[in-house]
């Protein structure tokens, strides 16, 4: 059971904190709040007197206190975690323990789809690489970015430099000197560039987007290069199902897909990126450009009929029968697209849509003039906000978990899908 399922779904409105102010020490200033995906917890950065920081939940602070403290984050699995420092080190703290190392520096917290794997990258004594639940990697390096932790939390990536670069060294450069490291070992295989590394669902196979000179763009699987050259690629994906690698590729001045060096989706895009297969692999979406400036979906290689400045935050439904994303004309003006059509309404700002487990339904949270409220299925949810989280359905996809905050009150809203009539 995941730990959605177990949350409460039962219909009505409460307040999870009646007052944002409310600590349960004297405190200096809370920073931004954060609510927990069940709606049922609030986390501030608390500053306490004497320099010391810890985090407020729901008004009552961690017993520890730190010299620094932030990006607190919830796990999936609902813990609360947040970097802290102590006496010039940093590590992770997680429902107010902090891990027994400690870091030169630590950033980006990572999570497994369940939340029962936490990583991070890590900086030591000048090297970079990742921490898993605690435990670091055995091999630093002197540079490790584009950071990624496999869906089951088994395994760990990241691009990293393996040969040193002398300031201004452009030979050696051009010879290579990026790889991937899988769990902090690194590939064989040396490149000009990686980005973008990428597992497979079951965490066992790594793709990258790579640059073997200044202009051969390919992908490699496993450190092993596919055959193809291309002027530029984008980064890769698994289908879910067979394992194939399908990523954006330009060829001939323009965008096509490949899956596994062969062109899936034939090359006459001026854009294609953030593609996305259905669970079941039987649909692979992308955002798409069919002329330059003009942007859209496509689905199997065929782009809806409507086009946007810009287009955003592309989904697929869970049962893969549903595709919707946002459009917005120089960050403004933005609105909801799904199944090639455009929803009434546009709004200062909108986030990435949520499908309900079934697919039969769409929430996305919005704001317009200041206030937030959440979206299903075109129609707005009656009460505004100060803020809004992202929405999330109940597992048969009838009700909407609302999360809120209005005149300094946190609340947390079961609302039936037909509730939503604005």
């Amino acid at each position: 059971m995941s730990f959605a399922q177990s949350w409460d779904f039962t219909p009505g409105a409460r307040v999870v904190l009646d007052d944002l102010r409310k600590c349960s020490r004297e405190y200096e200033w809370l920073e931004e709040p954060y609510v927990s995906p069940d709606g049922e917890t609030v986390a501030m950065v608390a500053a306490l007197p004497d320099a010391e920081f810890s985090l407020a939940v729901n008004g009552e602070v961690w017993e520890q206190t730190f010299d620094k403290i932030w990006y607190p984050r919830f796990s999936p699995d609902g813990r609360l975690t947040a970097l802290v420092q102590s006496a010039g080190e940093w590590t992770m703290a997680v429902d107010g323990e902090p891990w027994e190392d400690q870091y030169g520096y630590i950033w980006g917290t990572l999570f497994s789809k369940a939340g029962d794997v936490i990583a991070a990258p890590i900086q030591v004594d000048g090297k970079y690489g990742l921490v898993s639940n605690g435990v670091a990697w055995e091999t630093l390096y002197d540079n490790a970015n584009q950071v990624v932790l496999s869906a089951d939390g088994s395994a760990t990536a990241a691009v990293v430099q393996v040969k040193p670069l002398a300031q201004a060294d452009i030979e050696t450069f051009q010879q290579g000197i990026f790889s991937v490291a899988v769990n902090g070992v690194a590939w064989d295989s040396i490149f000009v560039n990686c980005w973008n590394p990428a597992f497979d669902p079951a965490g066992k196979h790594v793709a990258t987007t790579i640059r073997r000179t200044l202009y051969d763009y390919s992908i490699a699987v496993d450190g092993k290069a596919w055959t193809g050259a291309y002027a530029c690629a984008w980064a890769p994906v698994f289908h879910p199902a067979t394992g194939q690698v399908a990523a954006p590729v330009r060829k001939a001045g323009a965008w096509g897909m490949a899956v596994d060096d062969v062109m899936a989706w034939e090359p006459r895009f001026t854009q294609i990126w953030h593609q996305a297969y259905s669970p079941d692999g039987a649909i692979l979406a992308a955002i798409v450009a069919p002329k330059f400036g003009e942007f859209t979906v496509a689905i199997g290689g065929q782009p809806w009929d409507i086009t946007f400045p810009v287009v955003t935050d592309l989904v697929v439904s869970p049962q893969g029968g549903r595709v919707a994303a946002l459009s917005s004309e120089n960050n403004a003006n933005f609105a909801v697209i799904c199944d090639g059509k455009v929803w009434n309404g546009r709004y200062d700002m909108a986030w990435p849509p949520v499908f309900s487990p079934d697919g039969k339904h769409l929430a996305v949270t919005v704001r317009q003039g200041g206030k937030y409220t959440v979206l299903c299925d075109g129609k707005a949810y009656a009460q505004s906000f100060d803020r809004c989280f992202d929405p999330a359905f109940s597992p048969d996809g009838t009700h909407v978990l609302i999360r809120g905050i209005a005149d300094g009150k946190v609340y947390r809203i079961v609302a039936p899908v037909t509730a939503f009539t604005g």
